[in-house]
Formats: structure tokens, sequence, C-alpha cells
């Protein structure tokens, strides 16, 4: 029997392709996939299962605690909500929007209490957190929330080929300037090198702190950010014993022989992260919030309603998200224990 809990999986949007990828991901486990369980109905998994034609049987538990690898070989297993679902894959209920948030309040209860390795959460929408009153502008913000609030939480996208931190995330580009500072590249490069040893194992993080403007700003005739903001913060965090080197012109980050020199890349903003990542590994894609006392990651990708339940949802991601969540847990604790 596995010596670790198994992790909490979300229901995300009903109404998005989630039960579809985690009912997949259970038939394309393999001897080494980590056991899951997943906060949701059975009733409309079994629905969603008979119309794919997919072959899942289920498992209803009432605690993490009675999933051991015999069960999950044979089984999916899943905790019930307390609240009903009521939309099918395509169709948008916004009546589902407690049961969204419950399966969120308990994946993270669960792991606070020790009874789930991790959390992984299955997309959503926005607006379910704004239909129940919460003012959160996102997942990533709830789950901090529910976490004590505390250090900011940090977007980490990662994938067999590159990993990546955001300074900034969902602003406009317009804005991003102005959200530049010292302080906030250290916060975000500070965290990435803290997960990189605590997560990930690697002993002697490095770390590439990429430009904002073309050719990191050419000296100054392209911008100044680099010289005024970014190149400070490199030295600071060089001073505090942290492996990081830059400006990096973003154009010469991302090649095969860029990428062997850093560990994980602290970008300035969404899309030179996240272009760059999807292009390598859009499928191996897993989406990492730094900064919490449990882990947590998601599939990189939202909740795709145009395919719901056409039974074209790749459960890649989902998988990769299960696998880097188990392996995170895993060096958590060793990191703990050491």
């Amino acid at each position: 029997m596995s010596d670790l809990a198994p992790l909490a999986l979300t229901c995300g949007e009903p109404a998005g392709i989630g039960a579809e990828i985690a009912l997949k991901a259970w038939i394309e486990r393999g001897e080494q996939s980590p056991r899951f369980v997943l906060l949701d109905q059975p009733g409309r998994l079994t629905r969603l299962a008979e119309k794919l034609g997919l072959q899942v049987p289920l498992a209803t538990v009432s605690s993490l605690g009675d999933v051991d690898d015999e069960l999950f070989a044979e089984a999916l297993p899943v905790l019930p909500l307390d609240a009903p679902i009521r939309g099918e894959a395509g169709h948008v209920d916004e009546a589902d929007a407690p049961a969204i948030v419950e399966s969120i309040v308990r994946a993270v209860r669960l792991a606070q209490s020790g009874e789930a390795a991790a959390v992984v959460t299955n997309p959503i929408r926005k607006q379910s957190l704004k239909a129940v009153g919460l003012d959160h502008p996102g997942h990533t913000e709830f789950l901090a929330a529910l976490a004590g609030g505390g250090a900011r939480s940090i977007m980490m996208l990662a994938s067999p080929r590159l990993r990546v931190t955001l300074v900034t995330v969902h602003v406009p580009l317009a804005a991003v300037p102005d959200l530049l500072s010292v302080p906030a590249i250290l916060e975000v490069a500070r965290a990435t090198a803290r997960a990189l040893r605590q997560d990930f194992a690697i002993d002697a993080p490095r770390l590439a702190i990429l430009g904002l403007n073309p050719h990191a700003g050419e000296s100054g005739m392209l911008g100044r950010e680099e010289i005024e903001i970014i190149a400070p913060a490199v030295t600071a965090l060089r001073a505090e014993g942290i492996d990081a080197f830059g400006p990096v012109p973003p154009d010469a980050a991302f090649h095969p022989a860029a990428r062997g020199r850093y560990d994980a890349a602290v970008c300035m903003y969404h899309d030179q992260g996240l272009i760059p990542l999807k292009m390598l590994d859009f499928d191996e894609g897993v989406n990492v919030t730094l900064n919490l006392p449990f882990v947590r990651t998601s599939p990189d990708h939202g909740t795709a309603l145009d395919i719901a339940g056409t039974g074209r949802a790749n459960p890649q991601s989902l998988m990769s998200a299960l696998a880097l969540a188990e392996a995170m847990a895993r060096a958590r604790l060793s990191a703990t224990a050491a």
C-alpha cells in the first residue's frame, strides 16, 4: 500500500470537462499512478460515463482513509458532496456554484488535516465564486484565502521541459511596467527558489530573471525597466545567496541550450511565460500555486465548455497535475523530515 495519503480532486465546473478527464485519468492510470479521490456527485458521474461509453466503476467513500491501493485499482473513489449538481456537460447551471465551492473548501480542509496529500483542482469559471458572494478574482486567490491569507500566492507553470513563474499575472499588458518593482520581483523569485528546493528536491536552484523589453532594453535604448528595476533585483537575490542571473533577453530565454542553464524562469508578465510553455508542453503543463501551506496543482487549461460532453477531452494535463502533486507532496515530506 502507498505510504502517502490520496490526493483530493475537486469537481470543477460541472458543465466543463473536469468530470470527463477525471474518469479518463482513472481509466488510463498505471501501476505508479497516484491514488486520488474525486469530490463530486456519483449519480451524475455514472450518467456521464454511460453517455461517453466509459467503463468506470465508482466507489462511494465517506473518508479518504477508506481508499487503499486495492480499492483504487477496482473503482474510482468518489466523496459525495452535500450540495446538488444539476448542470450537465456543456450546459451551465448557475445553481451549481455552491457545489463547486464546497468541493474546493472540502479538498483544502482534507489537505490541511493531512487526510489528503495534496489538492488537485479541476478548472472552474470565475463566475461561480461571484455567484455565492465570494469576492475573489479567481481560483488561486480563493485557495490563498482558505489557507489563511498571509503571503501572496504565486503562479508557477511547470512541465517536463520548462518551469516559469510570473511577477504579474492577469492584468492588461499596458499596466505591467507600472506594476514591476524590485520588491515584487524579489517576492516571486524567493518563492520560486524555495519551492524548487522544498517541492522539487532541487538543492541549488538556478533562476533566470527575464527582461521586460526587447533585447532586455538594449542598454536603456528600448526601455529602462531592466536598468532601474530588474538588474537591482538580480543583484539583491545574489546577495541573499540565490543563484539568479539576468536580465535575460526574453527572445533568447527558451531555446534548448538556454533552458539548460536554469531550473525556472521568472517572467515579468503572463504571456511571456505561458506562450513558450504551452508551445513546448501544452498537454503536460501543470498550474502550481506557490506560497500555500499545502500542495496544489491544476491542469493548465480551462473548462473547455465547447467540447464538454463530446468525449474529445484529453486527460493528459490532469494526469500530469496528479503525478506532479504526488511528487511535490513526497518532496515536501522529505524536506520537512530533513
